[in-house]
């Protein structure tokens, strides 16, 4: 069983915690996850199977959409409605301020890590540290905005929230953007909910639960619902080829423009798939400088 997986991330659950539960529903211990999210946010959350969690990284690095509902007035030390509220404001902020507000972060912003997250410091995650007391200075970090779009303003209830769905670059925090965001309108906010419902190409109406996928499992059907290795890189061009050559490709080995088969269009700095004359997939290849040369192999596994 090799491929990606797209589980639906309940609430309640971590990401460490989703792939404990399939290595016991698929029986099988190579699995591995592209990307933590919180235990109270859900979502999509591919799963890499098998020779896949090679993929781990590279999908790691992809782009994602968010739903998020931010609570104004409120301030967190986790920047969620799950921390302990450190500062509560009145919200005197007009639907003109909150779009005006929200527009300011499209785009190339430095956004510092939350001190709860999972990144390290010497050796700790911040938020070990954080259960601790401790406040470690953290970096700005650039990240990229793609689009932030406002999809509800509640400023008449007790409670005031604004919905957004933010289109980002990878190591984007959505509750430090919303804290980013109560400071901007000056009266504080923290993340109330978080859905996300896209990584890359795959979406949230086609995540799977893991009630789903043990059903699935228990009829046989779950591998139709695995995208393959290959699949994942459709959009490069194919390369197939001759048996005179399986050798060299098994060994992960470059080959030269004279051993492409003369039938494909070669481009300088481009990718390719590539199979052997049977039509196993070999990995992902690069041409630079006259020869092809393999970026990613999956065949080493097969050995």
């Amino acid at each position: 069983m090799n491929g990606v997986l797209n589980v639906y991330k309940e609430q309640g659950f971590t990401s460490h915690d989703v792939v404990a539960k399939l290595r016991g529903i698929l029986k099988t211990k190579k699995i591995g996850h592209t990307g933590t999210l919180d235990p109270d946010a859900v979502g999509v959350l591919p799963v890499c199977i098998g020779k896949a969690t090679k993929l781990c990284d590279l999908i790691t690095d992809w782009g994602k959409t968010y739903e998020a509902v931010m609570l104004l007035g409120t301030t967190t030390d986790t920047l969620d409605i799950s921390g302990k509220i450190v500062a509560q404001s009145e919200v005197n902020v007009s639907e003109v301020d909150v779009l005006k507000a929200c527009n300011e972060f499209i785009g190339e912003y430095e956004q510092i890590p939350p001190m709860y997250s999972a990144l390290k410091y010497n050796g700790q995650k911040l938020y070990e540290l954080a259960r601790k007391g401790i406040e470690i200075e953290r970096k700005p970090r650039t990240v990229h905005i793609n689009t932030l779009r406002v999809n509800d303003i509640n400023l008449s209830d007790k409670q005031k929230t604004v919905t957004i769905t933010v289109d980002c670059s990878k190591g984007t925090y959505i509750r430090s953007l919303c804290d980013d965001i109560g400071k901007k309108l000056g009266c504080g906010a923290c993340m109330m909910k978080l859905t996300r419902t896209r990584v890359g190409e795959f979406m949230l109406d086609d995540t799977l639960t893991l009630n789903q996928i043990s059903a699935l499992v228990l009829k046989g059907e779950i591998e139709d619902r695995i995208t393959g290795i290959d699949k994942i890189f459709s959009d490069y061009q194919e390369i197939t080829f001759a048996e005179e050559y399986s050798r060299y490709l098994h060994n992960g080995n470059k080959l030269s423009r004279e051993q492409i088969p003369a039938d494909v269009a070669i481009n300088d700095n481009e990718k390719y798939r590539v199979y052997d004359s049977d039509k196993c997939f070999i990995g992902v290849y690069e041409f630079r400088d006259e020869v092809l040369y393999p970026v990613k192999i999956f065949y080493e596994d097969n050995k």
